[in-house]
């Protein structure tokens, strides 16, 4: 996060430099203060997964009017009115804040659309495009692929007990657990309020049992050390080809946790 921030103001500066020494021709970088607006507003909306807006945008905005309205007047100082300073800090500060916050929800809605907003996994739409994908890969080269299962036993009750607040923690914290325990081929969803599953490519059954008790252990000793009474059931089922749905895999998984 702080290397991005520091690449993002050193574009500010040498777009800064350029614009100053460039001053009385015929060309203008001004256009070019968008740039850093532009990538602050997209490290905003990848921090927002997890955390809520850190006003990078905004902040990027204002040191970008700030910049370009020194420079501006530094080639003719001392006879540039104060006044004059002030108004472009402020206009074209509101005009980058603007920016910035447009296409950072312009962006965040765009991966919304694929992502869970609170934990920020994959979503059911996601998570059944890389399903099928996989099924299609498994009907060619007729390896296994597994579907893990998860529910979070007595979430509700924690929810209603402790307040959604502890809830979406408890949340984030399962996230964090099923991703940390998979692996970087795996695809780690949120089907449900308290509902996950994960998609195991080129995995037979044993393996998946694996992964499965290592996720449940993992868990375990966290809900442990936060004092919540919660568990996690899973399910898993191995499969071949593409010959079954999504939805039929899902509900044998489902009924094997039980």
């Amino acid at each position: 996060m702080f290397w991005r921030f520091l690449l993002v103001i050193t574009e500010i500066l040498t777009i800064t430099f350029w614009n100053y020494k460039m001053s009385g021709s015929y060309y203008s970088l001004d256009v070019l203060y968008c740039l850093p607006v532009i990538q602050a507003a997209r490290i905003s909306t990848i921090r927002s997964q997890r955390h809520s807006d850190t006003q990078m945008s905004a902040l990027v905005g204002v040191i970008s009017a700030v910049a370009w309205s020194i420079a501006e007047a530094s080639v003719v100082w001392p006879n540039y009115p104060l006044y004059a300073l002030t108004m472009n800090i402020f206009t074209r500060g509101v005009t980058f804040t603007v920016l910035g916050r447009v296409l950072t929800k312009l962006w965040k809605e765009r991966d919304y659309f694929r992502k869970d907003a609170l934990t920020g996994l994959a979503n059911r739409l996601e998570f059944t495009e890389k399903f099928a994908a996989e099924q299609l890969r498994s009907e060619w080269s007729n390896r296994p692929y597994s579907l893990l299962f998860i529910d979070i036993n007595q979430f509700k009750i924690l929810n209603e007990k402790l307040g959604h607040r502890v809830g979406e923690a408890v949340l984030r914290t399962v996230s964090d657990i099923l991703v940390g325990n998979s692996r970087v081929v795996d695809t780690v969803a949120r089907i449900g309020e308290n509902k996950f599953v994960l998609l195991f490519p080129e995995t037979d059954e044993y393996i998946c049992r694996i992964l499965g008790m290592r996720i449940k252990s993992a868990s375990e000793k966290k809900f442990q050390t936060e004092g919540w009474l919660i568990s996690l059931s899973n399910g898993h089922v191995t499969v071949t080809g593409s010959a079954r749905s999504f939805d039929e895999i899902l509900h044998e998984a489902d009924e094997k946790m039980y």
